[in-house]
């Protein structure tokens, strides 16, 4: 079995270590990742799969709000119906910590869009451990518009 030392702190003084399974890692990676396929397959009556019933799903940043629950999360993408993208594709995944049963994950997030253009997010995610696996409790999507973070030259002498 292999073990990753993931750092997570819980005050600012305190840096407390904490063991992460590779398992763990692999079973968030697909978390993650089967996100894109229960959406583009529809199968929306599986999302308790990869997200735990008091999820908060924001995408307040694209400007569609912030939903909490998976019954709210299903009837959201019901909704949008033809607006939703035709295809998610999850990359550069990166876990944080873990600390309190938690862990952290950033990781970027590619949309196809009908009309064929491309959109590209960031996702800030919160798992816990929920019903013998890992699932999302909290996922934050920002939208990524600008180069570099929006960093210019005449930035340089600042960063």
């Amino acid at each position: 079995m292999q073990y990753v030392t993931v750092l997570s702190t819980k005050t600012t003084e305190d840096t407390v270590a904490h063991e992460l399974h590779a398992e763990d890692r692999q079973a968030i990676g697909e978390i993650l990742s089967l996100h894109g396929h229960l959406f583009d397959g529809g199968h929306l009556d599986r999302l308790g799969e990869i997200f735990t019933p008091d999820v908060v799903y924001d995408m307040s940043a694209v400007g569609v709000g912030t939903f909490e629950g998976i019954e709210a999360i299903r009837s959201a993408a019901l909704q949008l119906g033809p607006g939703n993208p035709v295809a998610h594709h999850v990359t550069n995944i990166v876990i944080s910590g873990e600390g309190d049963g938690q862990v952290t994950a950033l990781s970027k997030g590619l949309m196809l869009r009908a009309d064929g253009t491309l959109a590209s997010v960031t996702h800030l995610d919160t798992l816990r451990r929920h019903d013998g696996g890992w699932r999302i409790s909290r996922r934050v999507i920002s939208p990524q518009r600008a180069p570099l973070g929006g960093a210019h030259l005449a930035d340089a002498g600042d960063r």
